[in-house]
């Protein structure tokens, strides 16, 4: 039995599940002043009633190919709050966070503002869970 190691190649390949995609978008952009959640459909609203815990990857799609990524995004932003302003860092951070922990490339992204909410609304919203 011979064997040629001088010939052989390694076929390498690094893929990522779209899960993973959305949970490094969903952590980052909640770390954005003014966002103040990242906010599913009905029906995962539903769901979140029903399943402890957080999900940070709610209200996020995205197309992960082997080298690009797109996403969309549905916030609920504070009230006041430039909302342009939430959308340029948002993008920057995310594009910058799935470069460095992945080495995709960010290449369409939407970020869609379905609420707004005053720092009254959240101070109930948070009483009213505890």
């Amino acid at each position: 039995m011979a064997m040629n190691t001088n010939n052989e190649q390694l076929k390498t390949k690094l893929t990522f599940d779209d899960q993973v995609i959305k949970k490094i978008a969903g952590i980052t952009a909640n770390q954005v002043e003014g966002v103040i959640s990242l906010d599913g459909n009905v029906f995962s609203e539903l769901t979140d009633r029903f399943t402890p815990g957080s999900d940070t990857t709610k209200g996020i799609d995205a197309d992960v190919g082997e080298q690009q990524v797109s996403l969309k995004l549905d916030a609920t932003i504070e009230y006041g709050k430039n909302a342009t302003q939430i959308f340029k860092e948002v993008l920057a951070k995310v594009k910058q966070a799935l470069k460095e922990m992945t080495g995709l490339t960010l290449v369409e992204f939407e970020l869609h503002i379905n609420d707004v909410k005053t720092k009254a609304e959240l101070k109930d919203e948070n009483n009213s869970k505890e």
